[in-house]
């Protein structure tokens, strides 16, 4: 498909002077979209960025859609870091005249792009477009993983029209479902109704707190490894850091943190999409916070540029295995890359004849649940995908 026909190029104003020394940076290198160039090829990219400015489905953030060309400002200045990496930038999708073209549009270019196995990068409008990227993987006819760093649930009330706050719940209910897994991170508490905390146990989801989370960052690695695609709400970050955001929040995630989360979203091989959304320049101050979203996608690329495949498979060998005997329970097995030192729980006892659950047999953790094992503890994500493969 000619998905040049939904895009239109980067605006020239994103291409100011750079005043730092050296050479070689992303606005540079990069293959990008401009009005007097013929469409980039999507032949042997790695990545491709592309912005939406849309707004229409963002609540109360009007603004969001002009975020895109202050990412851009931002970005293109950072050195690139990665020569055998084809990164292009596709320039921003056509708004449509109904939110609904916009939304065919995203969904035009997501499906090309992943069938080229071209890891797309989207940043603007609001987090509605989670709805969009999920509804690309319904072809593949296999079960997938969502997560979402979000200081809220965004499951809206019954009936709700798609929006940033309810497009969960339009992906609850959409038939029919591929949804395996959901997984929030930093959800802060004063922000979420006791109900849905508890509808997201009974859905067998993750959420893990604000808290929890910052007391150990790396604890969201397993977490991010384990989805197919990651959706970053901006206003999961604190104002300090990221005041450019209509309800910035005085408490969430640091930049450092927010950086390290892209990093292992990069790092990770089954993650094939990530989208940075809610973003408003309009209450930004200085830039910080597009400048904080470039190094975001900075380090995401970084960490892309180190992936290797580590998923396990019945057949692998790239493994150390540990049987963990957990007195009136299953055994828990552990299996530990050799290389990158990643560990998961293996669980393809629970083999069936559904096909799309075979992806799913291989449990992304961390070391900690290998030691809470070791103490007789069965870990609260063994018994949680137990079920869900039951």
């Amino acid at each position: 498909m000619d998905i040049s026909i939904f895009l239109e190029p980067v605006a020239e104003k994103c291409f100011s002077k750079n005043f730092r020394p050296g050479k070689k940076t992303l606005g540079e290198t990069l293959t990008i979209y401009r009005s007097e160039d013929d469409f980039p090829s999507l032949e042997g990219a790695n990545l491709a960025l592309f912005g939406v400015k849309e707004e229409r489905g963002a609540v109360d953030n009007k603004g969001c859609a002009d975020g895109v060309d202050y990412i851009r400002k931002a970005l293109y200045p950072l050195f690139n870091h990665w020569p055998q990496l084809r990164i292009i930038d596709l320039g921003n999708v056509k708004i449509g005249k109904e939110l609904n073209d916009t939304y065919f549009a995203v969904n035009q270019v997501l499906t090309e792009l992943l069938k080229n196995k071209i890891v797309p990068i989207i940043i603007g409008a609001g987090q509605d477009l989670t709805y969009t990227m999920y509804q690309v993987y319904e072809p593949t006819g296999k079960l997938i993983n969502i997560a979402a760093v979000d200081p809220m649930f965004d499951i809206g009330n019954d009936k709700e029209a798609l929006n940033s706050h309810s497009y969960l719940s339009h992906i609850i209910l959409h038939q029919p479902n591929f949804l395996f897994n959901f997984t929030n991170i930093g959800y802060q508490s004063y922000y979420v109704d006791t109900e849905n905390i508890e509808l997201m146990k009974q859905l067998l989801f993750d959420a893990y707190r604000l808290g929890s989370i910052k007391q150990n960052i790396e604890l969201t690695e397993p977490l991010i490894r384990n989805a197919n695609l990651l959706s970053f709400d901006i206003a999961a970050i604190r104002a300090a850091d990221a005041p450019g955001v209509k309800n910035a929040s005085p408490n969430g995630f640091n930049g450092e943190e927010a950086c390290r989360m892209t990093r292992y979203a990069g790092l990770s091989y089954k993650l094939s999409s990530i989208g940075f959304f809610e973003y408003n320049p309009h209450y930004d101050i200085n830039s910080r916070t597009a400048n904080l979203i470039a190094e975001m996608i900075w380090y995401f690329i970084e960490g892309f540029s180190n992936r290797q495949d580590d998923i396990p498979t019945l057949e692998s060998t790239d493994f150390k295995r540990f049987n963990v005997q957990i007195s009136d329970s299953q055994d828990v097995v552990f299996l530990c890359h050799k290389i990158t030192g990643k560990w998961w729980m293996d669980m393809s006892f629970l083999q069936n004849d559904d096909q799309r659950y075979e992806r799913h047999h291989f449990i992304p953790c961390s070391k900690e649940d290998y030691d809470q094992a070791m103490h007789n503890e069965l870990p609260d994500k063994w018994w949680q995908f137990y079920q869900k493969l039951m």
